[in-house]
């Protein structure tokens, strides 16, 4: 239940962040037309022409990991795609489906209960846990339709600050898809040439964690709104478990968007803005969006795999070695951490920020 009612002239910012009713109380108010802070402009929302119903990312199997086939498949899947799904990954379906329902135990919750874990002004190392609903260009005041809670998986982060309903699920998670996502970044530092992670890479590339749960709720006017603006993340890596109502679209070869159809069990892999700095463009952090349902809310659960915010990101110089130009400039991760947020760049835009 919301913590207060939601009428046309209040102040949807304070409803919906401040007093943490986020988009779910909002909904939850009866609302029949989505305010006018939450209509996205045309450039923003997903435009159906462009759907490709033909085309599908890569799904790789990894029941065989060591494989060399499925190494390659992974490495050209980042080069090509930037973008693909993993089945037989070794992570229990029971520890999926008890994350997923820890999300809705959470955000079914009224927003007093909610509002202990919201923090207005996050800075990157200093959280362990916030609450917001996404708000879109600072300027514009629009409010992407979904509501998010971080879980920093770092030493210095306090998981007893968790809320109980997604504490034990997100550790059990967290003890599964770390060496996961290690061995994921191993493969694709392999087809660069690039030892394994030590101790003097780990910090660069898995320096800083979090597991995000995204709660975006059923849409009156789904069309207008958007779960998530176009946009690139900024990590290494990033690993992704969605339900089954599907909405996660990524821009596909053809400057199309190809809807990426959920598998029970399985994982979808992205490329981030850092790897594709340090892989100097032999991988690609490509472009992606989420679209709302008017029935059903969505959930998706991302891991991002970040360098920690002191470490310099660039070119690996195995790569420039034989003489081959940098693309990027050599940018401390924290810089580019700041410019992403603050700026808020469209699209594939941030990366220009590190470009020579």
């Amino acid at each position: 239940m919301s913590s207060s009612k939601f009428e046309p002239n209040d102040d949807i910012l304070d409803f919906v962040i401040k007093k943490a009713n986020g988009l779910k109380g909002l909904v939850d108010t009866n609302l029949e037309i989505i305010p006018n802070q939450c209509i996205q402009p045309k450039e923003q929302r997903l435009n159906k022409s462009q759907i490709d119903n033909q085309e599908s990312i890569p799904t790789i199997n990894l029941s065989n990991f060591d494989d060399l086939n499925v190494e390659k498949s992974i490495q050209e899947a980042a080069s090509k795609w930037g973008f693909f799904q993993i089945i037989n990954h070794g992570i229990p379906i029971e520890v999926l489906e008890n994350l997923k329902d820890a999300a809705h135990k959470f955000f079914e919750l009224p927003a007093e209960e909610k509002v202990k874990y919201h923090k207005e002004k996050v800075s990157p190392g200093e959280s362990v846990l916030m609450f917001w609903s996404a708000i879109g260009e600072k300027d514009e005041k629009v409010l992407e339709w979904r509501d998010t809670i971080r879980h920093g998986c770092n030493p210095q982060n306090d998981s007893n600050l968790w809320p109980p309903q997604t504490r034990d699920q997100v550790l059990e998670y967290k003890k599964w898809v770390k060496p996961l996502a290690k061995k994921l970044l191993e493969v694709l530092l392999k087809g660069l040439n690039v030892n394994e992670i030590d101790e003097s890479l780990e910090p660069l590339l898995m320096g800083t964690m979090s597991i995000n749960i995204n709660y975006y709720p059923p849409c009156p006017n789904p069309s207008i709104a958007i779960g998530f603006r176009r946009h690139c993340d900024m990590d290494c890596i990033t690993l992704l478990l969605q339900n089954d109502t599907g909405g996660l679209y990524v821009r596909g070869t053809k400057d199309n968007w190809i809807h990426v159809n959920p598998i029970k069990g399985a994982l979808a892999v992205n490329i981030g803005d850092s790897l594709q700095i340090m892989s100097n463009d032999r991988y690609k952090s490509i472009e992606h969006c989420v679209a709302v349902d008017s029935s059903r809310a969505r959930i998706s659960i991302p891991l991002f795999v970040n360098p920690s915010f002191d470490s310099v990101i660039g070119p690996f110089p195995q790569i420039l070695k034989d003489g081959e130009k940098p693309v990027y400039k050599h940018i401390l991760f924290s810089d580019y951490w700041d410019h992403c947020f603050i700026k808020r760049p469209s699209g594939k835009a941030s990366l220009d920020f590190a470009k020579i």
